[in-house]
């Protein structure tokens, strides 16, 4: 499982950005994806996953503003994130896992893509 995460980029407070994770070698309706990310100097925190059903969970801090979804015919999973803060800066890891009952763990997930920065700016 390859997967490629693109999108991020600089944007003000409250502002909005789609980030996208394609995938590779495997169709990713098959698995559960988590958005997991890494702000400066501080630990990786879960952000949203969904599984190959189609169910969601959020992280606390994001719920409400945040959603996640995916286009199996793009075999890409995208996380729509609305009323951004400055706080929401980080490096955006997208990551897959057989496993979705645990897919709130950040070491949930065996299959991880390089990072794509998202940086708000107050």
């Amino acid at each position: 499982v390859q997967l490629q995460a693109s999108g991020g980029g600089l944007v003000q407070a409250g502002g909005s950005l789609r980030i996208s994770c394609v995938a590779s070698g495997v169709a990713i309706s098959q698995y559960a994806t988590g958005w997991i990310r890494q702000p400066p100097g501080k630990e990786r925190e879960f952000v949203a996953a969904i599984s190959f059903s189609g169910d969601t969970n959020y992280g606390v801090s994001v719920e409400g503003r945040f959603t996640i979804s995916r286009d199996d015919a793009k075999n890409t999973v995208y996380l729509e994130m609305n009323s951004l803060k400055p706080e929401d800066t980080a490096v955006y890891y997208c990551a897959a896992d057989l496993n979705y009952s645990t897919s709130r763990r950040t070491d949930n997930y065996r299959y991880w893509g390089q990072g794509t920065q998202v940086t708000v700016s107050s």
